[in-house]
């Protein structure tokens, strides 16, 4: 029974392992093709699911369900399919099995920027999920040819994948609903839909709880650096992260200053020249919060490089909890991003799998993890640049 458990998952193109039960020889065989007992590699035929459902004295249908691994099939009935399968040395054909059945065994993913790091792991994360169900993943960037609107308009997953999980996705009720109507299984990470099932950060508590970290330590001009100017997505996550900003200011009897409030486009790049901003500034920040960890690393780079050391002349704060942020010494708020994916993806495999059950809205964790790129503000400093 390994051997044949084997040789139905080995994926269509690679050599799986066929034994000719008539000989108890092994030889190779390109998974798919399957063989009849006897058969010696000479052009015979392939054994088919009738085949198995002849020998094992049950349906087509049986046989089906019974090789899946689906339930309601009893295991003296499961036993005898494997094994007249077994004897006639029949493996699946994953493409037939998915025409029959009516899936796609595929997943689709929209993200907003593929080549982000956060959206990067997501999808580390959203693989890992779906592998392991037998499912692939198609991925698809709301930044790419045709953008948004190309998207909804096309709607390009709605023949080719079973559900569809979308990241933080810059669309409007109208949009969302027709991509629903459309009949694709959807979950939502980012942002709550009707009719949805939806797993959010809550990234103004978030963000509060970073630039609280920052009034504790008795910082008062304190600098943001957050998403692009002219937004053409209008991402709810910056402004979410603005709003939790202020709202810790406003905790610590503190206003906000715009001229500190910089766009950073959510890059290594962005976070260097919204920096060099704020140092030219006449009274520039002792504090700075990041909407993301590469704009941290950015900014702190471009202040160490002004001769500031950090954290003692200048605290940065980030946000994600980037790869290379523990090495950095970088405070950040954690938000385990590839643990986002995988719980997205779970939560979308169980709606494809019972559309049935009833939908859940869940919140992700997020933490402070406090290390060494913030203190207390400088004593008297005094800015010469």
């Amino acid at each position: 029974m390994q051997v044949l458990s084997w040789a139905l998952r080995a994926p269509c193109g690679r050599l799986g392992r066929v034994r000719n039960s008539g000989s108890g020889r092994w030889r190779g065989r390109r998974a798919g093709q399957g063989v009849r007992a006897g058969d010696d590699g000479g052009g015979g035929l392939s054994a088919t699911i009738e085949d198995v459902a002849d020998r094992a004295r049950v349906s087509v249908a049986t046989v089906s369900r019974a090789l899946r691994g689906l339930p309601n099939v009893a295991p003296s009935t499961r036993q005898r399919v494997l094994k007249a399968a077994e004897e006639l040395a029949y493996i699946a054909d994953p493409s037939a099995s998915r025409l029959a059945s009516g899936h796609s065994r595929t997943i689709g993913l929209a993200v907003p920027m593929l080549g982000q790091w956060v959206y990067s792991k997501i999808f580390s994360g959203v693989e890992a999920v779906v592998a392991a169900s037998g499912y692939d993943v198609l991925p698809f960037s709301m930044s790419g040819p045709g953008g948004v609107r190309g998207f909804v308009e096309d709607l390009p997953f709605r023949k080719r994948v079973d559900g569809l999980l979308l990241i933080d996705a810059p669309l409007d009720p109208p949009q969302l609903e027709r991509i629903r109507a459309s009949g694709v299984v959807m979950v939502t990470v980012g942002l709550v839909a009707e009719h949805t099932s939806s797993l959010v950060v809550d990234n103004v508590a978030a963000a509060r709880l970073a630039v609280g970290h920052l009034t504790g330590l008795g910082h008062q001009r304190i600098a943001l650096i957050g998403g692009a100017e002219d937004d053409p997505f209008r991402f709810s996550v910056p402004v979410d992260r603005y709003n939790g900003y202020v709202e810790a200011l406003t905790n610590a009897r503190l206003e906000a200053d715009p001229r500190l409030v910089v766009p950073g486009n959510f890059s290594l790049e962005g976070g260097a020249e919204a920096m060099h901003e704020l140092l030219a500034l006449d009274h520039p920040p002792t504090a700075v919060f990041c909407c993301s960890d590469e704009m941290a690393i950015g900014a702190m780079q471009v202040a160490r490089d002004a001769g500031l050391r950090v954290p003692e002349d200048l605290s940065i704060v980030g946000f994600d909890d980037h790869d290379v942020s523990e090495y950095l010494g970088l405070t950040t708020i954690r938000q385990d991003v590839v643990g986002l994916g995988e719980r997205g993806a779970a939560m979308l495999l169980d709606r494809v799998n019972q559309p049935a059950c009833e939908l859940t809205h869940e919140r992700h964790p997020t933490r402070l993890v406090v290390r060494h790129t913030t203190g207390p503000p400088p004593a008297g400093l005094e800015y010469r640049w």
